[in-house]
C-alpha cells in the first residue's frame, strides 16, 4: 500500500520522518548530524559567503523593539548581513489576513518559498521567526527549493533546516559574527 496522509503530500518528507530531530542543548544540527555549535557556525558562514544571493530573513521577534534583547539582536543582524554580504528580506507579519489579501504586498512574507524561487536565493538564514511559522516554512522550502536553509532559533532549533543553531541570544550572534569574519578572511571573499 502506498504511503498516505499529510506527511506524504510533499515529494520530500519532513525531516522527523527521516529520523532527524533537533539538537540537544549546546549542540547544533548540520543536515542530519549533531555537531558542536562552533562547527555549525563555521559551516553556516561558509555557505552564506559562497552561495548565490545569500539572504537573511529576520522575523517579528527581532524586527520590533519589544525588549532590549530584540533591539540588540536587530543591530547584530544588520552587522551580520554586512559581514556575510547578504541581502535582508524582513518578514514583518505573516499572519493570514483573510478574507481580503493584497497579493502583491502580502504574498512574499507569507510564502518564503516563492520569495526564494523568485530571487534565486541559494542560502538563507531564518532568525526571529516564530517557531510555528518557521517549522512550516522550512518544510516547504526544504521540499521545493535548492536553497541551503539555516535556522538561528532562540528556542530548540528546527530539524527541517539544513543547519540549525538553538538557544541563540545576542551574545551568540556576537560569537557568530566573529566566526563569520574569520571564515570570510580564510575564503578571501
Amino acid at each position: 500500500m502506498a504511503n498516505q496522509g499529510p506527511a506524504y503530500y510533499s515529494p520530500y518528507p519532513a525531516a522527523t520522518y527521516e529520523g532527524v530531530i533537533t539538537p540537544p542543548e549546546g549542540k547544533a544540527l548540520l543536515l542530519e548530524d549533531v555537531v558542536d555549535e562552533e562547527t555549525a557556525m563555521r559551516e553556516i558562514a561558509k555557505q552564506m559567503l559562497t552561495k548565490e544571493n545569500a539572504t537573511i530573513f529576520p522575523g517579528p521577534q527581532v524586527l520590533y523593539a519589544w525588549s532590549d534583547e530584540a533591539k540588540r539582536k536587530a543591530t547584530l543582524i544588520k552587522e551580520m548581513a554586512e559581514v556575510l554580504n547578504a541581502n535582508m528580506i524582513p518578514m514583518y507579519d505573516y499572519r493570514p489576513k483573510y478574507p481580503k489579501i493584497d497579493a502583491e504586498i502580502e504574498i512574499n512574507p507569507n510564502h518564503p518559498n516563492l520569495t526564494i524561487w523568485e530571487n534565486k536565493i541559494k542560502a538563507a538564514i531564518f532568525i526571529g521567526v516564530h517557531c510555528h511559522y518557521a517549522n512550516v516554512a522550512l518544510k516547504i522550502v526544504r521540499a521545493e527549493t535548492d536553497c541551503y536553509t539555516i535556522a538561528m532559533c532562540a528556542l530548540s532549533g528546527h530539524e527541517d533546516a539544513m543547519a540549525t543553531i538553538r538557544d541563540q541570544h545576542a551574545s551568540d550572534l556576537e560569537k557568530f559574527i566573529k566566526i563569520a569574519k574569520e571564515v570570510k578572511s580564510e575564503l578571501g571573499v
